[in-house]
């Protein structure tokens, strides 16, 4: 049997693993325990390594076995963990995509309002083709992890005449991306506030994302000339970014809260 945490951030749920249970089968376990019908159920698992030096690490595998860099709502949650369990009210938590500082700035346990550094955007407009679509104009942008955004006008977020769902799953999935990308649909609301749908690599529609919260708030803020401090609303709800010029890093302020501890059967 193997402990988990689960914890959600605006919908966005995972596990949370030791590293040391993992035995190598990180891709193995993903695919099991993210199954909501056969298991636990969540979008993915954050293996949380704990160093000699003291150090934490995170590695972070979709609900399809993919490794991906980072989740800004993964790392929330483990920072969430973190100071329900050790009482660690700021915490540096290693990532593929880089080192992410996580701060609480509330507390209503087991909820967490925290704020991330997520590092400096970097955003690059692009079209790209796509087969039985055309041109599609939008943005690639890195925050750890890759980003292709598209404005929209259309309530429902739909564009060229399909589903966003539709649409982000192709682009998602394009050779155009050897490695894949998530997918953000940016509706801009006003100067302070933006919403957006996400179609994540490795695991399809969600109800939020961290780093899609950046990436989307980034590329509007850059593209858009909308404020640099914004309400960014996906469908679990609201987070806040502030991004102060495009040579610092951008802030992130969302809740995490922590579900429930158990044991469940491995491979």
């Amino acid at each position: 049997m193997i402990p988990f945490v689960k914890a959600h951030a605006c919908g966005n749920d995972f596990l949370i693993i030791e590293e040391h249970l993992a035995g190598r089968r990180h891709a193995e376990l993903a695919r099991k325990l993210c199954s909501r019908n056969t298991s636990v159920g969540a979008d993915g698992i954050e293996f949380l390594e704990r160093r000699p030096n003291g150090e934490f690490f995170l590695r972070l595998f979709n609900a399809d076995g993919s490794e991906a860099e980072l989740s800004g709502n993964g790392t929330r949650c483990v920072a969430a963990w973190l100071a329900s369990s050790e009482g660690l009210d700021e915490v540096a938590l290693g990532t593929h995509g880089g080192v992410r500082t996580c701060r609480v700035v509330e507390v209503a346990d087991p909820l967490y309002l925290i704020e991330s550094g997520m590092g400096v955007p970097r955003v690059m407009p692009r079209t790209i083709e796509l087969p039985g679509v055309g041109n599609v104009v939008g943005a690639m942008v890195n925050v750890g992890n890759p980003h292709f955004v598209l404005f929209v006008n259309s309530e429902d977020f739909s564009a060229h005449g399909l589903r966003w769902q539709e649409l982000g799953a192709r682009i998602s999935t394009s050779p155009l991306f050897p490695h894949g990308t998530n997918v953000e649909f940016v509706r801009v609301l006003s100067e302070n506030e933006i919403a957006f749908r996400i179609y994540e690599r490795g695991c399809g529609p969600t109800t939020s994302s961290g780093t899609g919260t950046c990436a989307s708030s980034a590329a509007a803020m850059a593209l858009r000339g909308v404020a640099r401090e914004l309400t960014a609303n996906a469908e679990g709800g609201p987070q806040r970014t502030v991004w102060s010029s495009a040579d610092v890093a951008m802030q992130l302020t969302g809740p995490a809260e922590i579900i429930c501890r158990g044991e469940v059967a491995g491979l």
